[in-house]
């Protein structure tokens, strides 16, 4: 995806015919978030979802950084 582009786990699910939930676990065992960008993946809702396999605390204030500076924060 270009810098600053977001797409929801169902968006990017529908693209490889699978299902969102994989998605989800995909990014969350990715060992190289910065060279597989996976925090661009979102949820659906405009949330932000998880990020390396935790729903908050700091790694998703990690995620919130990225995004924020990248300018691409969800809607």
């Amino acid at each position: 995806m270009p810098t600053g582009t977001t797409r929801t786990y169902g968006e990017l699910a529908q693209s490889l015919n699978n299902a969102p939930r994989a998605v989800g676990q995909a990014c969350g065992a990715n060992p190289y978030p910065l060279v597989v960008p996976c925090h661009r993946v979102v949820a659906a809702g405009g949330g932000l979802g998880g990020f390396n396999r935790h729903g908050g605390g700091f790694l998703l204030e990690v995620k919130r950084w990225l995004l924020r500076h990248e300018g691409s924060l969800p809607r």
